[in-house]
C-alpha cells in the first residue's frame, strides 16, 4: 500500500479545501490528525485527514495543511474553531500528536517520513504489507 502526504496550503481557503475533502469523502474516512509543533516559542498546528484506499488501487492519501494555523491559550483561532465544529457535527475526533517543526528537516520528503513513522508507531496508520 502506498501512503503518501497531499499538501494544501496554509490559508482560510485551504482549510475549507480540506474540510469539503472531509465532508466530501466520509464513505473512505479512516482517520484525522492535528499534529502539534512549536518554533521559536511559537505553536503552529496541523491538521491531517487521512482517507482509505480507493476501491481499485493501493493508494491512501493523506491530506494535510502544515503549519499554517498558529495556537494560543488566551485565543483560540477560527480556523481551529472551524476544524473543530465539523469534526464535532461529524462525531469524529482527532488524534493529537506533538510532532517536531518541519524546519528540522532538509526537505519535505524528510518532514514526511516522520510522520508516517509517527502514525504508524500510533496505529493509525497501517504497516506495510
Amino acid at each position: 500500500m502506498i501512503q503518501r502526504f497531499i499538501e494544501l496550503g496554509e490559508g482560510y481557503s485551504d482549510i475549507y479545501e480540506w474540510l469539503e475533502l472531509l465532508k466530501t469523502n466520509e464513505d473512505r474516512f479512516h482517520h484525522v490528525c492535528i499534529f502539534t509543533s512549536v518554533l521559536k516559542d511559537v505553536k503552529k498546528l496541523s491538521v491531517a485527514l487521512v482517507l482509505k484506499p480507493a476501491s481499485e488501487g493501493n493508494f491512501m492519501p493523506i491530506y494535510y495543511c502544515r503549519e499554517g494555523i498558529e495556537y494560543s491559550d488566551e485565543k483560540t483561532s477560527k480556523r481551529i474553531l472551524l476544524i473543530e465544529k465539523t469534526l464535532q457535527e461529524r462525531n469524529y475526533s482527532p488524534h493529537r500528536l506533538e510532532v517536531k517543526h518541519s524546519s528540522y528537516f532538509a526537505e519535505p520528503a524528510l518532514y514526511h517520513q516522520y510522520l508516517t513513522g509517527l502514525l504508524r508507531l500510533h496505529h493509525i496508520l497501517p504497516p506495510l504489507r
